[in-house]
C-alpha cells in the first residue's frame, strides 16, 4: 500500500518525530507489535481510542494521522466537497450581529426550506443537494438574527440557525473538515447562548461534543457531555424533543467513556439512554437525530466495535436492531452497516461477510461511505488480505471508488 493508508502515514509521522516503534508504543499505551502490524497493513487502525492515543503521543492532530479529504475521479465521492468553500464563506463571514448579506427571504419561507428540504436531505446523506441549500440558508438566517422584526422572529431565527449549523457541522465532519465542523458547532452554541433556552443549548452542545478536536481530548469530551446532560436533565420532563436531545448527549457520553476505556461510565450512560428511549416512540424517522430505542441499538454496535469486539459478538448485537426502521434515516443505517462490516473485518473467517456489509453501507449512503475515513481504512486493510473468498471484485470496486490503490 502507499501513503494513502493510515499505516503508511503513521510510519512517516513516527520517523518524522524520530521515534522508534517501542518509544511510540510506550507513550501511546500500545504494544510495539501492534504498531508494527498497523504500519505494515496487517492490522487496521480503526478504533478511536487507538487513533487518539497515537496522535497524542506524536503531538499531531487526528486528521494528520488518518488523513484529510481524499478526492477521486468518482463524482459521487468528490462532488460533495464542492459545497465546502461556500459553506465556509457563509459561516466565517457572518456573525449574529453583523450579517454579510443584506437580503433574506421571509422566515416562514426559510422554515419550509429547512424542514421540508434540508432535513430530509440530511437524513438521506445527500451531501450534494444539501450543499446547494445550506450556505444560502445560513446567510439568510444571519440577516434575521441581526435584524429581527420582533422578539418572536428573533427567537425563531435563532432556533433555525442552530438547526442549520448542526446540519453543517455534521456534514463538514463527515467529509473530513473538522475545523469547519467546529466553526459551525461554535456558531450554533453562540446562537443558543443568545436564545437562552436549555434545549437549544443541548442541541448545540451535542454538535460541539461531536466535532471537538480529538487528540488527547476524549476525557474532556466525556466530562463536557456529562455536564451537558446534567444541565439539561432538570428541564426535560415528558417533552419528546427534550428527551431526544438529552438522549443523544447521553449516547455521546457513552462513546467518550468507551474511548477512554471507562467501562462503568459506558454502561451507565447506555443505561440512561435506554431509559430515555423507553419513554418515547421507537421511530427514527420522526426523531431528532434519530434518537429512539432502535438508535440506541445502533450505538451499542458502534460502541462494541470501538471496544474491539469482532465477528459473532458484533453480529449478535446487530441482530437485535430492526434495520427496516432505519430505512428513512440512511445516515444511521449506513453507519450501522459500516460498523458491522468493520467489526467483522477483524476476523479472517468473517472477512467475506465484512465486504458484504460494507457494500450494503455504500449502497445505502454512497456519498457518506465513500468519504468515510473509518471505512476507507477497513477497505485498505481487507484489500491487503484479499482472497477470492474475502472480497475479490466487490472489494476492488469499493477501493477504486474510494481512491485506494488496488
Amino acid at each position: 500500500m502507499d501513503e494513502v493508508t493510515i499505516g503508511a502515514r503513521l510510519r512517516t509521522l513516527r520517523r518524522w518525530r524520530s521515534m522508534s516503534q517501542a518509544e511510540l508504543a510506550g507513550l501511546a499505551g500500545l504494544s510495539p507489535s501492534f504498531l508494527s502490524m498497523v504500519e505494515t497493513g496487517h492490522r487496521p487502525l480503526d478504533r478511536r481510542s487507538h487513533i487518539a492515543a497515537i496522535a497524542s503521543a506524536l503531538k499531531v492532530s487526528e486528521t494528520d494521522l488518518v488523513g484529510g479529504p481524499h478526492l477521486t475521479a468518482d463524482p459521487v465521492q468528490a462532488d460533495p466537497h464542492a459545497s465546502i468553500p461556500p459553506l465556509r464563506v457563509a459561516l466565517e463571514t457572518n456573525s449574529l450581529s453583523d450579517p454579510a448579506c443584506d437580503y433574506a427571504r421571509p422566515l416562514p419561507e426559510l422554515a419550509i426550506e429547512l424542514h421540508d428540504q434540508v432535513e430530509p436531505l440530511f437524513a438521506a446523506c445527500d451531501y450534494i443537494r444539501l450543499g446547494q441549500h445550506l450556505p444560502q440558508l445560513i446567510d439568510e438566517l444571519h440577516v434575521h438574527t441581526a435584524q429581527p422584526k420582533d422578539e418572536a422572529a428573533h427567537q425563531l431565527a435563532l432556533e433555525m440557525l442552530i438547526e442549520a449549523c448542526v446540519y453543517a457541522a455534521f456534514r463538514a465532519k463527515d467529509l473530513g473538515y473538522p475545523d469547519l465542523a467546529h466553526v459551525a458547532s461554535a456558531r450554533a452554541a453562540a446562537a443558543a447562548d443568545v436564545l437562552g433556552d436549555p434545549v437549544a443549548t443541548g442541541k448545540a452542545a451535542y454538535a460541539w461534543l461531536q466535532t471537538m478536536p480529538r487528540a488527547g481530548s476524549w476525557s474532556r469530551t466525556m466530562a463536557m457531555a456529562e455536564r451537558a446532560a446534567s444541565a439539561l436533565q432538570p428541564h426535560v420532563g415528558d417533552d419528546v424533543m427534550h428527551i431526544q436531545v438529552l438522549g443523544q448527549i447521553t449516547l455521546t457520553a457513552a462513546l467518550a467513556a468507551a474511548v477512554v476505556q471507562n467501562a462503568p461510565s459506558t454502561a451507565h450512560w447506555l443505561s440512561e439512554a435506554e431509559e430515555l428511549a423507553g419513554r418515547i416512540p421507537d421511530d427514527p424517522a420522526s426523531s431528532w437525530h434519530s434518537f429512539c430505542k432502535t438508535n440506541v441499538g445502533v450505538w451499542r454496535v458502534a460502541l462494541a466495535v470501538e471496544r474491539g469486539e469482532s465477528g459473532q459478538g458484533v453480529l449478535t448485537l446487530a441482530r437485535r436492531v430492526q434495520q427496516d426502521k432505519l430505512s428513512a434515516r440512511r445516515s444511521r443505517l449506513a453507519a450501522f452497516q459500516s460498523d458491522i462490516g468493520r467489526g467483522l473485518a477483524r476476523e479472517p473467517r468473517s472477512r467475506a461477510e465484512a465486504v458484504h456489509w460494507l457494500r450494503q453501507a455504500e449502497d445505502t449512503a454512497p456519498q457518506r461511505v465513500r468519504n468515510s475515513a473509518a471505512v476507507r481504512e477497513t477497505v485498505a486493510y481487507l484489500l491487503g488480505r484479499a482472497t477470492a473468498t474475502a472480497g475479490g471484485r466487490e472489494l476492488r470496486g469499493m477501493a477504486a471508488r474510494m481512491g485506494i490503490p488496488h
